[in-house]
């Protein structure tokens, strides 16, 4: 062999063996950020003891999440991966805008309510999707709405018109409902005279609870004395820290059901779920955190799935396709709860059925047979476009 034809040999091979190494993937990063200190992570809370409070971060559903969509971006070469930064309050939007400046486009928020319309507000106009995995807040569905600011976990107003289905289809129309002394749990009770009147259900009193020591204040702390003389047919407690409600059942003067924060809750998810690939979810999760799944955990889990979808269903890894996918009516996606969820146009809510549930058992699935609604029955959870007051631009 020539000098010539052994280098044109040696080049040929050489291309071969190039072209049979993989391009490097682009890699998509799906932002998590929390905040240090976080009343609602101190401590250590049972399973047993809190119905409706989280277990721990949710950025483990996020984890789980990313083990099952590895193939998602197969078509764009893309693989996925996690961004996650806990920095004190007065960081948050300062790290959000870094974020966003280091190529992150996709944000979940393990926020309260005031820290993620802080971060909204900071990133307004930006080429960035925020994921509301936490707030309930109806404020932040309404009034302080965001173009860019999209909510996974359901609001108060959905909450509570699970528990308002239930109610009038049980026909126990009078309710007391018992209050607690925060913000929050105000923000509650709000939601739930809303379904109240929409449901056709009468709240025969409204009493405010504390949980203190103080004798002076007995008359708000001693459960006999909270719910003697009223009517009611059910007992709805407002009690966004649950140290109150989890002690509640079985003292009231009357035999009466515990709903909303103890008793039965509105949930977005509950560890006994037992169908639509439930249980396998469950299982993955409990493998990977040592303890069961809530609401904020399948949230963040289905963040991470939503981007990957996205990205996997338009074969795209362009931020303007992607945001325009999940904002749009083709979007399809399985939360396995039994239904295809999308997000409303009026206020980036997510479109979910609620589970009805007690600690070890899911009572009921709503929308409840015989809710209709005129275009689709899981908006009889929540606030409707007919009556949201959210007014976004450049949606």
């Amino acid at each position: 062999m020539t000098r010539t034809a052994l280098t044109g040999f040696l080049l040929l091979v050489a291309a071969m063996a190039l072209a049979q190494v993989p391009a490097r993937a682009d890699v998509l990063k799906i932002g998590h950020l929390e905040m240090k200190g976080d009343r609602d992570y101190r401590g250590s809370r049972t399973f047993a003891a809190f119905l409706t409070q989280p277990l721990g971060r949710p950025f483990a559903g996020a984890e789980v999440a990313l083990t099952e969509v590895t193939w998602h971006g197969a078509a764009t070469d893309t693989r996925f991966a996690l961004d996650r930064r806990r920095v004190g309050q007065a960081e948050l939007a300062d790290t959000a805008l870094a974020m966003v400046a280091g190529g992150v486009r996709f944000i979940s928020l393990d926020l309260p309510a005031p820290e993620i319309s802080a971060v909204a507000e900071a990133t307004a106009g930006m080429e960035v999707m925020l994921l509301n995995i936490r707030a309930p807040d109806d404020r932040l569905r309404g009034p302080d709405c965001q173009s860019h600011l999209m909510h996974l976990i359901p609001s108060h107003a959905m909450q509570a018109d699970a528990v308002g289905q239930f109610l009038a289809r049980q026909r126990w129309r009078d309710v007391l409902l018992l209050i607690g002394p925060h913000d929050a749990d105000r923000a509650m009770a709000s939601a739930f005279r809303r379904s109240a009147a929409r449901y056709g259900l009468e709240i025969d009193a409204e009493r405010p609870f504390v949980l203190s020591n103080d004798p002076r204040q007995r008359a708000e702390n001693n459960p006999r004395l909270l719910t003697q003389g009223a009517d009611y047919d059910a007992v709805f407690v407002s009690d966004t820290d649950g140290e109150f409600a989890r002690n509640l059942n079985y003292l009231t003067v009357d035999p009466r059901p515990l709903v909303g924060s103890e008793g039965l809750a509105g949930l977005a998810w509950h560890w006994s779920w037992g169908r639509h690939g439930a249980p396998q979810l469950e299982g993955r999760f409990q493998k990977h955190a040592g303890r069961p799944m809530r609401d904020g955990d399948w949230a963040a889990w289905l963040a991470v799935k939503a981007v990957a979808s996205a990205v996997q269903r338009t074969a795209s890894d362009d931020f303007a396709v992607l945001k325009a996918h999940l904002q749009g009516t083709d979007l399809v996606l399985d939360g396995f709860k039994g239904n295809r969820l999308s997000f409303r146009p009026w206020n980036n809510q997510l479109r979910q059925p609620m589970l009805l549930a007690t600690h070890n058992h899911v009572v009921a699935r709503a929308p409840l047979e015989g809710f209709l609604h005129r275009d689709n029955t899981l908006d009889t959870l929540g606030i409707d476009a007919a009556e949201s007051s959210c007014r976004m631009t450049n949606r």
